[in-house]
């Protein structure tokens, strides 16, 4: 009777560990992916591009049709990361190599979050939030980085376009970008060039490195965050030779059908080691698509029926592919409430039991009631976007209000971040009911200007934490002072 006794003791203390234990979270972050371009989205099959292991993170949790991020994959990523306006951090314009614009050593991150929550840490893939030391996953809570891409992927285009322009070898070695991997120090060595070759091949990689962390990391005591990274759609688009013509519109499905298999292979990594119900799985895109005015092998992307692409402050720039699963805990669903990239820190730090700094101002809300179902309504209802340092657009319900008129480019609209021409309005705000005019067409200023008070309030809100908290100076790289 007494072993009988010792037993069930045994067994009820094991059960009451299990349903403690700290789930692990996996985010997967795609790059320019556009709110058309995803099956669960309206796209898949009918756009000759199906994503059936995307669409299961929808079909078996909770899809979000108003998650709304930053203009362009520095500023998202910065906001992700730490769950505050990218200008706070300054960095609200896309990090350039070579520049001083860098993540500071003094900002809180998910890994930071994580790790001080007694998680196991690590990151794959794309980081875009500076190269310096103090910027490197490592030395902001991440245990280890593999098959790292510290900048944009466009610079694998620099060595083909300098060879052309004459530069000498050392200039060219120095410029392009690398592939990098953390020691057991946390030190980053460069493994191999970042080259158009290699573009074909680091989705693979990136895959790989994450599956491999899962395996390892399931076997051990403690729970795990993995954040991965993926380089896809953003240009230049080179797949692995397998989907080379996998889809049926060109390199751009190709990119989004191998995207697909990869995060398959995630998921695949995530059941096989026994984890899966333990697991929170978020799939993201860090901004929008570039269909306009993009190179050619992005054009068919696509931002659904909203106006604007990445880089600008417009709907279509900022609204994109949302989705969280956790089998048992998240009852699957489609939910149109607003849900920013800020909000993933606070809510993420409320269901680990996490601590969110006190001593800055954080622009996330915790949504982790919103997201468990224990509300249906979202506990945000605005949201700011900015360009360098201005104040660039105003999303309070259902309506988009612009301070200042931001004309887009015919250029490149990865850079109308950077290179937007920009002309001041009348005094009054244009305003648009994006419920009732997706594509903002229509100024209703005339017979909504009331709405211009709650916007005042979210301006004026926001204003009054730069009197304690003021914003570093964002990088400017053409005006200079004496």
């Amino acid at each position: 009777m007494k072993l009988f006794l010792m037993i069930l003791l045994v067994c009820v203390a094991a059960v009451g560990a299990n349903a403690q234990k700290k789930p692990n979270v996996v985010i997967m972050l795609a790059d320019n992916v556009g709110y058309g371009d995803i099956g669960a989205y309206g796209a898949g099959e009918i756009r000759g591009m199906p994503t059936p292991r995307i669409d299961s993170i929808a079909a078996s949790g909770l899809r979000l049709t108003q998650y709304l991020v930053e203009p362009a994959c520095t500023p998202s990523r910065a906001a992700l990361i730490s769950g505050r306006y990218s200008q706070r951090l300054g960095l609200s314009s896309v990090i350039v190599g070579g520049t001083p614009n860098t993540l500071q050593a003094s900002e809180v991150t998910l890994g930071e979050l994580f790790k001080s929550a007694g998680y196991a840490t690590g990151i794959t893939g794309k980081w875009h939030l500076g190269s310096a030391e103090q910027s490197w996953p490592t030395r902001q809570g991440f245990d280890e980085y593999k098959v790292g891409v510290f900048e944009s992927t466009d610079g694998t285009l620099y060595r083909d376009a300098m060879q052309r322009s004459g530069m000498p070898a050392a200039v060219i070695d120095a410029t392009e970008p690398g592939i990098w991997d953390s020691d057991a120090s946390g030190v980053m060595k460069k493994t191999r060039p970042y080259t158009v070759d290699y573009r074909a091949q680091v989705e693979g990689d990136i895959a790989n490195a994450s599956v491999d962390f899962i395996n390892r990391k399931a076997k051990g005591d403690q729970p795990f965050f993995l954040y991965i990274g993926f380089t896809y759609t953003h240009y230049p688009i080179r797949t692995a030779p397998e989907f080379v013509g996998k889809s049926r519109i060109g390199p751009y499905g190709d990119a989004i059908m191998e995207l697909d298999y990869r995060t398959g292979q995630v998921l695949d990594a995530i059941k096989a080691a026994g984890v899966e119900d333990n697991t929170i799985v978020i799939w993201l895109s860090d901004n929008a698509a570039a269909p306009l005015a993009g190179p050619a092998d992005t054009r068919m992307g696509f931002n659904g029926p909203f106006r604007g692409e990445l880089g600008d402050a417009t709907e279509g720039a900022i609204r994109t592919i949302g989705m969280i699963k956790w089998p048992g805990k998240i009852t699957p669903r489609a939910s149109n409430e607003m849900f920013s990239v800020h909000d993933w820190f606070p809510t993420l730090a409320g269901i680990i039991a996490g601590k969110v700094p006190t001593d800055r101002p954080i622009d996330g809300i915790d949504q982790s009631a919103f997201i468990l179902g224990r509300q249906a309504k979202s506990n945000r209802e605005s949201l700011i976007s900015f360009i360098g340092e201005d104040i660039a657009a105003v999303r309070w319900h259902q309506f988009r209000l612009y301070p200042k008129e931001f004309v887009l480019t015919t250029g490149n609209p990865p850079m109308t971040g950077l290179a937007g021409r920009r002309a001041e309005g009348n005094g009054f705000p244009a305003i648009f009911n994006i419920e009732a005019d997706p594509r903002e067409e229509v100024n209703i200023l005339g017979t909504s200007a009331w709405v211009i008070g709650p916007y005042l309030k979210v301006i004026g809100e926001y204003m009054k934490t730069l009197e304690k908290y003021p914003n570093p100076k964002a990088v400017n790289m053409t005006q200079f002072s004496r």
